[in-house]
């Protein structure tokens, strides 16, 4: 048995969009292969913001190495206009300290 990668760095990515959230769960579900394929990527928390038309996700990541080779990404360019954002995309970054469970 393989132990579970640890993240490292946290990224939130928030949205806004005109799309209803069927439409936005609609577009992640046909995009979650690509993100799973991602080498580097933990875990992604797909989320709504109490704000109507906000939308975000939150990205777990083994390394900042993982995460600047996806924003560099086609995948990672193509977020806004996937999801059909009315202006650019909020992205924040944080350095995870530690987990408090496994």
């Amino acid at each position: 048995m393989s132990a579970q990668k640890q993240g490292t760095i946290m990224q939130i990515v928030r949205l806004k969009t005109k799309l209803s959230e069927e439409e936005m769960l609609k577009i992640a579900h046909e995009r979650e292969p690509q993100f799973k394929a991602i080498s580097g990527l933990v875990q992604k928390y797909y989320i709504k913001m109490d704000t109507p038309g906000e939308f975000g996700g939150v990205y777990i990541w083994d390394s900042p190495e993982s995460l600047q080779k996806f924003r560099q990404s086609e995948l990672a360019a193509t977020i806004a206009q996937a999801y059909q954002g009315v202006e650019p995309p909020s992205i924040e970054v944080a350095g995870i300290l530690f987990q408090l469970r496994d």
